[in-house]
């Protein structure tokens, strides 16, 4: 049975999270554009969750479309300065496509992406080769992202199309920002793929499996079953954070800030009649907006 949609005929606009957190005993944070840009951390961010943990007794799980397992993003985290006070759990992308990559029941694996994510495969017994030796494709990003586009995979993709590869997509993410720079993930790759014909499997925003392992962690540190309708989900990512939150019957913040930031108007005053009209384009609903994620 699906689960039911959450609807907000007009979002709040509230001057922090400290409005909202009444309602919430736990929060499902995306962390690139919320917590941080790649580059640094933002420190009312990372202050508004240390005060819902403290203040409110709250629950934290980090839920992030990285296409690595979580370990080597709690590393990011503490040299990018996010206090561990912050958050309680981190769910990335990486650990829900570990299972993916299994599921396959094959060795031969291509890997499109860059070696700082190699540790995705530590443990898996898969045996990374050459396109040509492959039985499937696992993309965690594209090999130079500073400077390729999907364009430059073209070629290479339709013939692995055309060999009818399955593609393990460990980064549903299409773009990112880096500092200032906006960035092509591993999504922007599995769409053109699939534009080419080929079978897609992703596991992280907005799909199902990344908010069960979610879910299960939340309940691991919470000691109970979470009540779904007390968990808010924060992401500024409309086609994966707010995508994925409205799919699981969540309510959700949209931080504004992000990665939709030239949409929205005054980056610190997002228009609300901008924010209402993309939203309805796109059949989405949110319970509350803020610029940035604050206290």
């Amino acid at each position: 049975m699906p689960l039911p949609i959450m609807t907000h005929a007009a979002p709040d606009f509230p001057t922090g999270l400290s409005a909202l957190a009444p309602e919430y005993d736990a929060l499902l944070v995306d962390v690139w554009g919320v917590i941080h840009n790649g580059v640094t951390h933002f420190e009312a961010a990372a202050d508004a969750l240390v005060r819902f943990r403290r203040e409110r007794g709250g629950s934290v799980v980090l839920i992030t479309n990285a296409p690595r397992p979580h370990p080597p993003i709690v590393e990011q985290l503490v040299e990018l300065g996010v206090p561990d006070a912050a958050y309680d759990a981190v769910v990335t992308s990486g650990d829900v496509t570990l299972g993916q990559i299994s599921g396959l029941g094959v060795e031969p694996i291509y890997h499109i992406g860059p070696e700082r994510d190699l540790s995705l495969f530590d443990g898996l017994g898969v045996r990374l080769v050459e396109a040509e030796a492959a039985q499937a494709i696992c993309c965690t990003g594209l090999f130079d992202d500073w400077n390729e586009t999907p364009e430059d995979y073209r070629e290479g993709l339709s013939a692995l199309a055309a060999r009818k590869l399955p593609f393990v997509c460990a980064n549903p993410d299409i773009v990112v920002q880096r500092g200032g720079e906006q960035i092509y993930c591993a999504g922007a790759l599995a769409q053109l793929y699939r534009e080419l014909g080929g079978e897609v499997r992703l596991a992280g925003k907005p799909h199902p499996p990344i908010y069960e392992a979610a879910f299960a962690r939340l309940q691991e540190v919470m000691g109970s079953a979470p009540d779904r309708d007390r968990v808010l989900a924060v992401g500024d990512g409309l086609m994966t954070d707010i995508r994925g939150a409205v799919g699981q019957g969540l309510a959700a913040l949209l931080i504004t800030q992000g990665i939709h930031s030239a949409e929205f108007g005054p980056p610190d005053a997002p228009d609300p009649q901008a924010v209402a009209d993309r939203l309805g384009r796109d059949g989405l609903a949110v319970r509350a907006v803020l610029p940035s994620l604050r206290w």
